[in-house]
């Protein structure tokens, strides 16, 4: 199935959904990764929810990051060339929406890509082959280019993989995991 095609089901999908079924399975996607092989890592970059794109809420795994004392870092996205700085989350990091409604730091303690060794994912939709869909801008695969090539890729989704492959560029990079409410798919 072509992208574009799948952006427009997946988004269609969402708005269906109830603000209590967006907590259910954020609240299940926190609890899936739990028994994962990945907290063992310092750095973990998660994205904070875009609440108008009914994304998953992110304030679960944000609990079990902090609960575990790791090192939170989120990104500030610009919409000249599609890059991202990221900085800790900190006690005093102040957020604010942009202009599409993302909420991002609005300055902080920087961090490098190359520092990071967990990185969460948002995505409309994947594959069984872990190909993911994205909003179109290609700000996660310039992201994970300036990464350590150990990092791990989890894919965060409230819906299950699509059966057929998705169609992918030599620019896309594939998930290592995508947790969903009822599964963890490992790639």
């Amino acid at each position: 199935m072509k992208k574009q095609e799948l952006r427009k089901k997946y988004k269609t999908l969402r708005k269906q959904l109830s603000l209590e079924q967006i907590e259910d399975f954020s609240l299940a996607i926190a609890n899936q990764l739990l028994p994962l092989n990945i907290w063992d890592k310092s750095f973990y970059h998660i994205f904070l929810t875009i609440e108008e794109q009914k994304e998953i809420n992110t304030e679960y795994i944000l609990n079990v990051l902090a609960g575990k004392d790791k090192n939170i870092v989120i990104s500030k996205s610009n919409f000249e060339d599609y890059s991202m700085t990221h900085y800790l989350l900190t006690d005093n990091t102040k957020i604010k929406k942009n202009r599409y409604n993302i909420p991002e730091p609005i300055d902080g303690i920087e961090i490098q890509s190359s520092q990071l060794e967990v990185v969460f994912i948002p995505l409309l939709a994947f594959d069984k082959s872990g190909n993911r869909v994205g909003y179109g801008k290609g700000f996660y695969d310039r992201f994970l280019t300036n990464c350590s090539p150990k990092i791990i890729k989890i894919g965060v989704s409230i819906f299950e993989a699509e059966d057929q492959t998705i169609e992918a560029s030599e620019n896309d990079i594939k998930l290592d995991y995508c947790v969903t409410p009822n599964k963890v798919f490992q790639f």
